[in-house]
Formats: C-alpha cells, structure tokens, sequence
C-alpha cells in the first residue's frame, strides 16, 4: 500500500541529484514518513571523518555521565546512613508516642474512675478538685512528651556529630598510616638500623696475647679466699636489716675507721636521704661500698631510668645501688673501683680502676676512669667518658637502642665490651639474638654469662 508513495520518493532524489550535478543550488528536504515497525538492526552510515569525532564525543558524554552517577552513588550512601539514623530516631519517637498514649489512656481511666466513685448527690463543685489534678497531671505528661522529642531531636544532632568526628577519625588514620608508610625509618621505609656490634666470642688475650687470661683458663684451684666474704658468703632470702645500729655513716670507709669491721649491711646518709649499702669489711682492708651485685638471677636488672637512678634490689642480695647514690659518694673526692668477677667453675678475676666517679644527672651519669690494674682484662676503659643509657633513655654512640639490644642499663657505647647488667644466663655459655649475657669480654668473651660479679669502690687513701 506504500508503493506510489516510495515511488515519488524516488523521483524526488533523482531530481535532486540531477540539480546538483547541474551547479544548481542545494536544497534541503524534510520528509515526513510513516512509522514503521523495525524488526532488524538499524544502521547508520554517514561521512568517514565523522567517526573519530563522534567516538570522541560519545566518550567523554560517557565519561561526564559515570562522574554525575558517582555523584549520585555517594549521594545515595549519604542518604542511606542518614535514613539509618533517623529510622533509629524515629523508633525512640514512636516508642515514647506509645508511652505518652499509654499514659493518656491511664489517665482516662482515672478520670472516669474518680467521676465514678464521686457522690452524684454532691454539688457540682464535688469533683472539682480531682478534676483539677488530672488536668495537671495531663499537663504534665504532655511537658514530658514534648521533652521526650526535644530529647530526641537532641539525639539525632549529636548523632550526626558523631558521624561526622568518626569520617574525620577515619580521614586522619588513614593519612597518619600513608605518612607512616612514607617517613624514613620506619617498616616501610628504606633506612634499617643494621644490628649492635658483636663482641669477640673468645677473648682477645686467647688469640695472640701474652697475659695470664690463657692461664686462668685453665683448670685452676678453688678462688682465692680473700673473695669469699663478697662472692659465697653473701646472706640471702633474709630481709636486708642494718648489721650495726650506729649511724648512719657517710660511707663504708667511715664505719670501718669507726671500728665496725663485720661486712654486712649499714645505714649511709647520702644527702637528705639514708640509704642502705653492703659493706665490705674485710677485702683488702676493708672500707668497700658494694654498688652493683650479680649472682642468682633473682632480679630484673632490665629496667628503667627511673629505677636505675634510685635503685633497686636488696643489699644483702642482688641489687644496684643507684646512679644517684653513687654520685653522691664518688662526688666528695677521689674513689677508686674494684671489680670481682667469677664463672660457673668457680674460677676468679679482678679488674681494679685508681680512679672512679660519676657526673650529675645533667650530665647523665657519665662515667670518669682512671688506670687499669688487675688479671681479668681491660672491659671498661672502652666506656669511659660515656653517659648512661636504659631502655628509655638512649645516650648511647650507636644508631640503635644498646640498652634494648642488651637488654640491661650501662654506660654503653657502640654497643658494649662489658655488660655486669645484663641477663643472667644459667650455666656460662649461652645462646641469645644478642649478646645480652652478664659478661665482660676480657673474661671468658661475650658469649659467656658469668655466674657472680660485683662492684666496689671506696675513697682512695691518699
């Protein structure tokens, strides 16, 4: 039935055509056809140029329309929270609109009950008065639904408040987390810091020396008796009480002088405070100041600064004097140092110092010693002139924590070629990451856990 009419569409192009080979001027048509039913593809066909631009517009109508759909997403994921927080709102509303019926009903009741219960004979004023309490006990409770939903309204701002803190919260962590993964030194970084320093396993002396440390080595008689009343014969599991009621005294040397020559535990007036010291009585004359004792393992020497200042243990026992303490001592003249060292097969050394002292705690309780004397090596010098470092206090000349890697608190270095505060490791020979023993390097190396070690000093008799 369409037929006439597509045949003068045809003879409409073919004149057109016709035209414009002529040079006539184009015109353009507008034909107005019937719909029509598609069944099958439709296709398009146009210039060849035109299809980069077209494929260039269609991409960036597609790209401007995933950005408003992003808009739209967040827009939704707002509108969702915000409809989760007031549905919760709206649940206490709808909760408290119950009550508040419950209650109006309740007074209802009431009302009718009283109204009941009056005395129809009496006037008309008769109920008056309980008409007057239900109407403000009405009153009332319309005050507490009004106060529920400002309550509620109260609510859901604080709601969003919360919100809002807990999306800036989230913001802040995951910026402090790239940060993290940004600065150097840490997991994420680039900069590592490479492990302590080891000390020789085996002595120096035992590779090339000539000393007697090869000697001592050796099977070798019982330790000689004169450590006996430091070493063995300590008193322990008693509580430290003072040996001798007199005092207190300035010093173990004090007390030996005043005629107390029992080695045991004295009162010291340090300053404004009193501390209590073993003294040592009958080593090389006597007059020593016992500020550092290992020999059982029953105390945690891996502390803090605080504790290492003041002190900790028990005289009679195991214990550190005190940084502070020994200050006071060594600061009111010269003093010297004897340190007495023993292994687990009972064999002795001894390092002595003519010259000993520890600065103010301005200046970090650094050490300050003299000359070396003794059999058990040279372990000290080496951290002479060096602050003290703990866990928490880090003074040391290496990039790390010593005091972590070593886990005590000494005047460590780079990081340490003695270590009388360490772990007391059982049995001498011992396995750690670290080297992290009670040990001193000139005497059986860093590897070895020492069974009894012990500092002295008194004041050098001139």
């Amino acid at each position: 039935m369409w037929a006439p009419g597509l045949r003068t569409l045809q003879l409409l192009l073919l004149l057109g055509a016709s035209w414009a080979r002529a040079g006539a001027p184009r015109c353009t048509y507008t034909f107005v056809l019937p719909q029509q039913k598609f069944t099958g593809a439709v296709c398009w066909s146009g210039p060849a140029s035109a299809g980069p631009m077209r494929e260039a517009v269609n991409a960036s109508e597609v790209a401007a329309l995933r950005v408003r759909v992003g808009r739209h997403e967040e827009l939704l994921r707002e509108l969702h929270r915000l409809a989760a927080a007031d549905s919760a709102v709206a649940g206490d509303v709808r909760a408290l609109r119950k009550d508040s019926r419950g209650l109006s009903a309740r007074l209802g009741q009431l009302r009718a009950q009283l109204q009941h219960e009056a005395d129809p004979e009496a006037g008309p004023g008769a109920g008056a008065e309980p008409a007057a309490a239900l109407a403000l006990l009405g009153e009332r409770v319309l005050n507490a639904s009004a106060e529920a939903q400002r309550a509620a309204a109260r609510f859901h701002q604080l709601d969003v408040k919360f919100r809002e803190l807990a999306q800036l919260v989230s913001q802040q962590s995951s910026l402090i987390a790239r940060l993290e993964r940004l600065c150097p030194g840490t997991s994420g970084g680039q900069q590592q810091v490479l492990p302590p320093p080891l000390v020789p396993v085996v002595p120096v002396s035992l590779v090339g020396g000539t000393n007697d440390t090869s000697r001592r080595l050796d099977p070798a008689p019982e330790p000689q008796s004169q450590q006996e009343p430091l070493a063995s014969s300590m008193p322990t599991g008693y509580p430290a009480v003072p040996t001798k009621p007199a005092g207190p005294w300035q010093d173990c040397a004090e007390a030996h002088w005043a005629g107390h020559r029992q080695s045991g535990v004295y009162e010291l007036q340090l300053g404004r405070h009193v501390v209590l010291a073993w003294c040592e009585q009958q080593l090389e004359g006597g007059g020593w100041t016992v500020i550092q004792r290992r020999q059982d393992g029953s105390v945690n020497f891996f502390t803090t600064w605080q504790n290492y200042k003041v002190g900790f243990g028990q005289p009679d026992g195991e214990y550190w004097l005190g940084l502070e303490p020994v200050h006071q001592l060594t600061s009111r003249g010269d003093h010297e140092l004897l340190v007495l060292l023993e292994d687990w097969r009972g064999r002795g050394a001894r390092a002595h110092y003519d010259g000993f002292s520890l600065e103010p705690e301005s200046d970090h309780y650094r050490l300050r010693l003299g000359q070396y004397h003794g059999d058990a090596g040279d372990s000290l010098s080496w951290h002479n002139d060096k602050p003290f470092s703990t866990v928490d206090r880090d003074r040391d000349s290496y990039s790390g924590n010593c005091a972590l890697y070593q886990r005590g608190g000494w005047w460590y270095h780079a990081c340490a070629h003695s270590n009388l505060n360490g772990v007391w490791h059982r049995g001498g020979h011992y396995r750690s990451r670290y080297q992290d023993g009670v040990y001193w390097a000139e005497f059986r190396g860093g590897a070895y856990s020492l069974k009894k070690a012990a500092m002295l000093i008194r004041p050098l008799r001139l």
